[in-house]
């Protein structure tokens, strides 16, 4: 069951992601990102008074929080390197640690998945780099937008789409150089940094414990809603998406919301070092339905990505 609610989890991310990276072409990246985490706290309050028999704990409020605000810091990081940087650069980076963070603590506190599973682990793990190395567009790079509510995502998938529309989000940033500084390429510090929180988010979400119900993911959204509206006051942005993006924010903040809810329910059952490996699959999802709805084209780095995402979890089931 918690396989299955892992896959789950990617599911609504991947969506969540898609719906996310459509209308942050449209729109202002902050406030489509600011409300959909609206939209995904309203459902979770609904859901809230059926699914809650109890008081939360301090510790649960806390550690949703924890996972609330590392989401918040790793989305401003994040699209301040795709901001500076080429996606392809960003996005793979992000995607491979925030599928290897999980594994490594949970490893680490003692976890012991089986050598198959274990297999199907960096199976995994290397297609979401795959899946989400998507060609990066002819010339300098410029602020591209991708939006992502709950976890690294819609990248790939919309990369060239983006091109194809101008490859920018309102707000640019100067052109930056292929290499900057003692070598580094540009982004990969915020791809590292957020990569580290996006992780993070799955890591907070384990340590919660059973008997909390979706108060975690309530604080957890709230925090993350605090934080990004201060960031919209702090940089002056608009507060508001374009009323024809609306829908999409709503479905990618509800989509989020239910893949939170999937992913608490799964590792409170199975391993954080797979469960957050098959919920970090996400990019898997996205690009598929970019092809699905949006006849993306996938280079066939993507497409051998996406077999090798299939070989993983078949791996990890059967571990």
């Amino acid at each position: 069951m918690a396989a299955l609610l892992g896959l789950a989890a990617a599911v609504g991310y991947g969506a969540a992601d898609f719906f996310g990276g459509w209308a942050s072409r449209r729109a202002e990246v902050l406030p489509v990102v600011l409300w959909s985490q609206v939209a995904g706290l309203a459902v979770l309050l609904v859901v809230l008074g059926p699914l809650t028999r109890s008081a939360p704990t301090a510790a649960a409020l806390g550690w949703g929080a924890g996972a609330g605000a590392t989401i918040a810091v790793g989305l401003v990081v994040y699209f301040r390197g795709l901001a500076r940087a080429r996606m392809g650069v960003v996005t793979p980076i992000t995607a491979v640690l925030t599928a290897a963070l999980p594994v490594v603590v949970g490893l680490l506190g003692g976890e012991r998945p089986s050598t198959v599973a274990l297999a199907g682990v960096l199976v995994a793990v290397a297609a979401v780099g795959a899946v989400s190395l998507a060609p990066s567009p002819p010339g300098p790079p410029g602020p591209l937008a991708s939006a992502s509510p709950t976890a690294v995502g819609a990248n790939a998938a919309a990369s060239s789409a983006m091109a194809r529309a101008g490859g920018a989000a309102t707000g640019g940033a100067a052109t930056r150089q292929a290499v900057t500084g003692a070598g580094r390429a540009p982004g990969v510090l915020e791809a590292l940094v957020a990569g580290v929180a996006f992780g993070s988010f799955f890591v907070c979400m384990d340590r919660v414990g059973p008997g909390a119900a979706v108060w975690p993911l309530v604080a957890a959204n709230a925090t993350s809603l605090i934080v990004l509206a201060g960031a919209a006051v702090a940089t002056g942005r608009a507060w508001r998406p374009a009323r024809t993006t609306v829908p999409a924010v709503v479905a990618s903040g509800v989509c989020a919301s239910a893949a939170s809810l999937a992913f608490l329910v799964a590792v409170r059952q199975g391993l954080l070092s797979l469960v957050s490996v098959l919920a970090s699959l996400s990019p898997a999802v996205t690009v598929a339905l970019a092809r699905l709805l949006m006849d993306e084209r996938l280079s066939r780095l993507q497409l051998a990505g996406l077999a090798a995402a299939v070989a993983g979890v078949g791996l990890i089931g059967a571990g």
